[in-house]
């Protein structure tokens, strides 16, 4: 004859976690998510970074390629201020690139036709110069009317919300146009 003990405290050890097992468990667990949580939010939003960036800068290489063939075969300046500038340009017609700072848009503006060249443009300014420069230095002299401007330059900064975050996503653009012409 054979005889086994059975006891009811082994069969209750065997049959689930206790307290502290499970708050250990919990515990593990909670970190660990959250880890992954975090690493998913900073994956996200570096990947929308880096696609605001490539956006922002193909608008900007967009909008000096246009620019810089514009203003190049352009006649002379008529008009400008720090945040327009008009131009005649080469058959004789009025070219217009101006900054809205409440729509955040440089636009292109000839014969009526008003072009958005960038979006999302939080800071703009045109300076003029004349194209001589000063001695011993690389900078030009300011021109004092727009009739004596030889040289525009543009500086402008782009940028967007990311996840509600105001974020500058294009560094600054800067450059100077030669007018040609003249």
């Amino acid at each position: 004859m054979e005889c086994r003990t059975t006891s009811t405290t082994s069969n209750r050890r065997r049959a689930g976690f206790t307290l502290t097992e499970f708050l250990v468990a919990v515990g593990l667990s909670s970190i660990i998510l959250g880890a992954a949580a975090q690493l998913t939010f900073f994956t996200g939003r570096s990947f929308a970074s880096l696609f605001n960036y490539t956006d922002l800068d193909l608008y900007s290489r967009n909008a000096l390629d246009t620019m810089s063939r514009d203003i190049r075969q352009a006649q002379y300046v008529t008009n400008a201020t720090s945040t327009s500038v008009t131009f005649q340009d080469w058959d004789n017609t009025p070219l217009q690139y101006s900054w809205d700072p409440n729509a955040l848009t440089l636009s292109r503006i000839k014969a009526g036709q008003n072009q958005v060249l960038l979006v999302n443009c939080v800071y703009l300014n045109f300076a003029l110069y004349q194209r001589n420069p000063v001695g011993g230095t690389y900078d030009q002299y300011p021109a004092a009317t727009p009739g004596t401007c030889k040289l525009v330059q543009v500086t402008w900064v782009c940028a967007r919300q990311i996840l509600g975050f105001n974020v500058n996503t294009e560094s600054v653009q800067s450059a100077r146009f030669v007018i040609r012409k003249e």
